[in-house]
């Protein structure tokens, strides 16, 4: 019996990953899905299931196309480092500096945004501007102050990025290609859409239905643009080798990856673990684990990865409907440590997690007492 290693060794049987997300699938609506598992740097399960699409019984395949969504921010951000090795662009440096930004020129705080701040959700700007009710762009806070998720500041550094090639927005693709998706072989990861792409690309569906593409508002304005926070397009195969490339600290500097890695802005504060941003990458702050991931939701397509660069164990999954995310954070728990052991590893690690609150406190206490003796000490003797 084939199996693979869960996140702390245990094996799990690949017919029990299978009827995992076979009755996730089923549970959650999902036609089709595209996964991949690494274990050890290496893919060591790879499946398709389902359809591309319903109506015209087309099964996915390895060829089948997925739209990425916002794991595209992971993927430009490795781009991004490759501009900043090559002396390009500077991640401290205002933007405004290589290039101005009309849409946002009336409000002169803009200026103060770098790389840094957009890579890590730090500009002040809105997801989008069509969040606004009059649509246009604004700063909701100082920038470098705060943080707040913006596919705006991404587009506005791939406006940076074309700026600085001198080209337009094929032109940016072809730098992207030639940077990165060729090094690693990513023979069909793009983020301009191109005539394989179109060819094997899924139909994209929400719960009510399939997406009417051709008249959807967002993908008529992802048409055609390096959409550097959403318009990547891959399969769980092409993608792993971005993946496995990240694991084994390829085609980047240790500098580079060190940035990338680094907790920039805290995203989320729980009693148990915190969530930060680093470089394009979200990353829990969990005792023993030094996970990296992100996941995707464009309308009709979601997506998700999870990679530990140390233990080089991940894996990324696509599908062509609004729950891939749901069953990306789903999974992770599910290869934790296998279907048979994961309510027993979730418990120990809230016990160890609670012993360790518990040492903190009583640690915390004792300073705190000794401190108060060395006052009072202090007092007597004068």
């Amino acid at each position: 019996m084939n199996t693979i290693n869960s996140y702390i060794g245990f094996d799990i049987p690949e017919d029990s990953i299978d009827s995992y997300l076979d009755v996730k699938m089923k549970s959650l609506n999902i036609p089709g899905l595209s996964i991949a598992i690494i274990n050890d740097g290496k893919v060591v399960y790879h499946q398709t299931k389902g359809y591309a699409d319903i109506e015209n019984k087309k099964i996915v395949t390895k060829k089948t196309i997925f739209e990425g969504a916002s794991i595209s921010k992971s993927v430009f951000a490795y781009f991004v480092m490759k501009f900043v090795e090559e002396g390009k662009l500077d991640l401290d440096k205002p933007l405004y500096q290589y290039m101005a930004y009309p849409d946002i020129a009336y409000d002169e705080r803009y200026k103060e945004i770098t790389a840094r701040m957009v890579l890590s959700h730090r500009t002040g700007f809105p997801n989008w501007r069509e969040d606004e009710k009059d649509g246009l762009l604004k700063l909701k806070f100082d920038p470098g102050t705060d943080y707040s998720y913006s596919g705006e500041g991404y587009q506005y550094l791939a406006l940076v990025l074309r700026h600085i090639e001198h080209t337009d927005w094929n032109g940016l693709e072809a730098v992207f290609q030639e940077k990165v998706a060729r090094p690693l072989e990513m023979k069909h990861t793009v983020f301009i859409e191109n005539e394989y792409t179109e060819k094997h690309k899924a139909a994209a569906y929400v719960p009510e239905g399939r997406v009417d593409v051709a008249n959807d508002y967002w993908s008529k304005k992802s048409k055609g643009i390096f959409s550097a926070p959403a318009s990547i397009h891959s399969e769980s195969i092409d993608f792993s080798k971005w993946m496995i490339a990240v694991m084994n600290k390829e085609g980047l500097s240790k500098e580079s990856f060190n940035e990338l890695f680094s907790p920039h802005s805290l995203v989320d504060e729980t009693d148990f673990y915190n969530i930060y941003y680093t470089l394009g990458f979200s990353t829990p702050e969990i005792p023993l684990t030094d996970i990296y991931l992100h996941g995707g939701n464009n309308i009709g397509f979601t997506s998700w990865f999870a990679l530990d660069s140390n233990k080089k164990w991940g894996y990324v999954l696509f599908t062509n409907s609004e729950f891939g995310e749901q069953l990306g954070e789903e999974l992770l728990f599910y290869l934790l440590a296998g279907p048979d052991k994961t309510k027993f590893y979730l418990t120990l690690g809230f016990v160890l997690l609670l012993v360790i609150l518990v040492a903190r406190y009583v640690v915390i206490r004792i300073i705190r007492r000794i401190k108060i003796r060395k006052q009072v000490a202090k007092i007597k003797e004068k």
